[in-house]
């Protein structure tokens, strides 16, 4: 029987259709009512034409039908992009301009420009079909092209990360699973899943969650499902989140007390977080945090367990994955492993930018220590000019967050008339505030004198783009620029 995905998914469903697979709300849907939901949306979609190699974009809210809508594309072998939330009208036309055949809507996203021979395709008007009851059979090949993965476009038109059927199925193969992935899957009995699909990691958690025998809990009109409250309502035994959010999490267990003693697992990603808040979330929720370090183009590289974090490793992004091989180049990491993207769809010169010999650029710089921790110190595109002198953004942040006043930090820079462009950081206090004098005089320890900030701004929330990563854009505005 096919491995590929999405049979492991279809496997989990039919052997347990009484099950309860999704809570949406207030509604309980089981296993077998998600398999009747793929039936009746591979059906429509090949009356509208579709088969292998069809390019279908889903243009959807978070829902159960979403979902079924992403394995029934996927069990007919097509090459699958689900649009992120937020995107604008260059953004949107640009990804419609990859070959997609099809649009799958369900009238909650915005207008579409579609291009000539575009079908749109009503989410609502497929799960209304009548269940033929027929076999799902997976068509999918495994070096064809699986899903498109699109980069947050923050910083102009998003990228297109193209994965085989090959590659994409090795996040659900229990049987390549390590046997860190394997303890943490433990815990997923009732996944939390909130942001949109076209999320990586929410995307394969799902997943995963379905394959481990666990429920999938989706809120529905809940604008904070974040709450300590809702959390504790619902549940939850695992859920994911960037470190901004998690933050957040920890700042309102202290005015909303909620019983957490049900989470098991919560998962990092997005953007390293500081040890500082590691060391808090281990304080107050237990050691249950784990910390993903990954990218659209390569997949994941490297996790830091809650056991890597008991024995006080809390600066590494963790230690690679087995199938990673990982590869310091004049301090860039670079990766070769199987999960990762063939190349940007559509895009050969960024491709060739990118990708060489087999191994992918992740233009992060960082080292790998002697334990085998693997360690970021900067983004080669995360740099901020100050005079003739090259500062790293993410250096800065880190030695901000080495101060035990700050529980995260974040760097960008901006225009300056003497400097060409000048360090602005903005810090979230462990406490209630930051003493900026103390803190200038740590950095002034830490930095060159270009790189400490010009001005240090204290936040008590950090914005996120619809990716989940800080959005720095928006944090300049505190600034008035």
């Amino acid at each position: 029987m096919s491995r590929l995905f999405p049979a492991p998914v279809l496997d989990a469903l039919a052997a347990a259709p009484d099950r309860v697979a999704f809570e949406h709300g207030p509604r309980v849907i089981t296993a077998g009512r998600v398999l009747s939901a793929v039936r009746r949306i591979t059906a429509a979609m090949k009356e509208a034409g579709l088969s292998r190699g069809s390019g279908v974009a889903l243009v959807t809210a978070t829902t159960p039908g979403a979902y079924a809508a992403h394995l029934a594309a996927h069990a007919l072998g097509c090459r699958v992009a689900a649009f992120r939330p937020g995107w604008g009208e260059p953004q949107t036309a640009h990804a419609l301009s990859l070959r997609m055949d099809a649009v799958v809507s369900d009238g909650t996203g915005p207008e579409l420009p579609l291009r000539r021979g575009q079908r749109l395709l009503a989410l609502g008007d497929m799960l209304s079909r009548k269940d033929d009851g027929a076999p799902i059979t997976v068509n999918a090949r495994a070096d064809s092209i699986a899903r498109l993965t699109f980069t947050s476009g923050s910083t102009g038109l998003p990228k297109a990360c193209a994965q085989t059927s090959r590659a994409y199925g090795l996040a659900y193969d229990t049987s390549a699973w390590p046997p860190a992935l394997t303890a943490l899957m433990a815990g997923f009995e009732r996944c939390l899943v909130y942001e949109s699909l076209a999320s990586p990691v929410m995307m394969t958690y799902l997943g995963r969650c379905l394959i481990s025998g666990g429920t999938v809990v989706m809120p529905d009109g809940d604008p904070d499902p974040l709450r300590p409250a809702a959390l504790e309502r619902d549940r939850i035994t695992a859920t994911m989140m960037p470190p901004p959010r998690l933050h957040r999490l920890l700042g309102r267990l202290k005015d909303e007390p909620a019983d957490l003693g049900s989470l098991r697992a919560l998962v990092l990603g997005g953007a390293p977080a500081s040890p500082t808040l590691l060391a808090t979330a281990i304080d107050r929720l237990g050691p249950i945090i784990w910390q993903g370090y990954g990218q659209g183009e390569a997949g994941i590289i490297a996790m830091l367990t809650p056991i890597d974090m008991s024995a006080g490793i809390l600066g590494a992004v963790g230690r690679p994955l087995p199938a990673v091989e990982v590869s310091i180049r004049e301090g860039v990491i670079w990766v070769r492993s199987p999960h990762m993207m063939t190349g940007y769809w559509g895009d050969p010169m960024r491709t060739g930018e990118v990708l060489h010999d087999g191994w992918l650029n992740t233009r992060d710089v960082g080292h790998l220590d002697d334990a085998g921790y693997l360690h970021l110190t900067g983004r080669t595109r995360d740099i901020i000019i100050v005079g003739a002198e090259v500062c790293y953004a993410g250096a800065i942040e880190r030695a901000l967050s080495s101060h035990p006043s700050v529980a995260q930090a974040y760097v960008t820079g901006a225009p300056d008339p003497e400097t060409g462009e000048a360090v602005h950081a903005f810090v979230v206090p462990t406490g209630s505030d930051v003493d900026r004098d103390a803190l200038w005089a740590h950095a002034r320890d830490h930095l060159s004198a270009a790189a400490v900030p010009r001005t240090i701004t204290v936040v008590h929330d950090i914005p996120t783009t619809s990716a989940g990563k800080p959005d720095k854009p928006a944090l300049l505005t505190l600034l008035g620029r």
